[in-house]
């Protein structure tokens, strides 16, 4: 399945928005310009169709409440609402969520409408008559609820398996000194080690063979890539191998890993891991420009080697990464902040022709991206 059009009205940072999305997108924009809010769209409708532990008042609760989901815009305007046009081999499914502070009592979160279509026609539309008999029901969607989602549980089986991926190499290494609570879904990585223990066998043997290959070609010395279970505990390791003078003295644990091999393993895995929706967070951090630049063509030859079509949404600010000369312009979405909100924006007439004439899309569209008093901060 792939997202191929993204609404917004009143959430976070947009008032108004209208995203074209592409297989492969980049999201260009400021410090707060949105660019991890529009991500959250997606984490959102996951966490509303979780099949367990999930649903809307879970989800806004999640998020501090209705209050800090709706844009600051919005002025008068109560209703958040998100609308997505998927495509799905030969169906084109329509799916709709909005929803407002009910406005008395206990002031519960109600759902002012839901929509769900199949290649144009009407499956679910609410509020139905029963919703108008028990307002209660419109505190739950349809997409959280499996005896009422049957005619399209594809598409809430597609946003539960959303991945999010935003691996801090320090919460991987140090996980057993720092302890405490792993957040749900683990977007930190956290709990990245027992997420490949958790893979069947053949399949994890499969992925780690080919990430070894990778990292023989970005880690000077590696060799070798393996996975273990600690004989005393059982919790699961990676173990590296590189190259020494004594055969078995090369070995070294995840803990002694460096932050941009972590990085690039994790980045690795999930390219490599399911078929759902992938949202990358800048996935340059820590890693050296050389292997940044490589990220657009390791998308590309994943997605040609994989017989189901995967959808990668990912924000960055490197100028390695979009100086790629394989980046479609047609992926490449802008935000910008503006008086009423923030906007997205596919590249201009002008600067697709720049591109075409041969400019990387860092040379086109970072410039735009770049917060106009930046210099200032030189005289703090």
């Amino acid at each position: 399945m792939i997202v191929r059009n993204l609404k917004l009205r009143n959430w976070r940072n947009f008032r108004e928005a209208d995203v074209p999305l592409a297989e492969t997108t980049y999201l260009l924009g400021a410090n707060a310009a949105g660019k991890s809010n529009l991500l959250d769209v997606f984490r959102f409708l996951r966490d509303i169709s979780k099949a367990q532990g999930g649903g809307l008042q879970k989800a806004i609760a999640d998020r501090g409440g209705i209050s800090k989901l709706r844009c600051l815009h919005a002025r008068s305007a109560p209703e958040v609402s998100i609308e997505l046009q998927i495509e799905a081999g030969d169906n084109n499914w329509n799916y709709t969520i909005a929803f407002k502070p009910e406005g008395k009592g206990a002031q519960r979160i109600i759902i002012s409408k839901e929509e769900v279509r199949k290649n144009g026609k009407v499956i679910i539309s609410r509020p139905d008559d029963g919703d108008k008999k028990d307002q209660t029901r419109l505190t739950q969607t349809h997409l959280e609820q499996i005896q009422a989602n049957e005619e399209f549980r594809e598409i809430a089986e597609f946003f539960g398996e959303t991945t999010y991926l935003h691996l801090v190499p320090q919460l991987l290494k140090f996980g057993d000194r720092i302890g405490g609570h792993v957040l749900e879904d683990d977007p930190f990585g956290q709990g990245f080690l027992e997420r490949i223990a958790r893979a069947t066998a053949r399949s994890r043997d499969s992925r780690l063979t080919k990430i070894g290959k990778a990292l023989q070609a970005a880690v000077p010395q590696f060799e070798e890539l393996a996975f273990e279970k600690d004989a005393v505990n059982g919790r699961p390791h990676l173990r590296a191998r590189y190259k020494h003078h004594r055969p078995n003295a090369g070995w070294q644990r995840e803990d002694q890993f460096s932050d941009g091999t972590l990085r690039l393993l994790g980045l690795l895995w999930s390219l490599l891991d399911g078929n759902s929706l992938l949202l990358l967070e800048e996935p340059e951090l820590s890693l050296n420009d050389a292997i940044v630049s490589q990220i657009p063509l390791m998308l590309e030859k994943i997605q040609r080697a994989s017989k189901r079509k995967r959808q990668t949404i990912i924000t960055t600010h490197s100028v390695a990464l979009l100086s790629n000369p394989g980046i479609d312009a047609n992926g490449v979405l802008l935000i910008e902040s503006g008086a009423n909100g923030s906007t997205v924006r596919k590249l201009g007439d002008e600067e697709s022709k720049s591109i075409a004439d041969g400019f990387s899309v860092a040379e086109v569209a970072l410039p735009v991206t770049r917060p106009k008093t930046a210099e200032q901060l030189g005289f703090w």
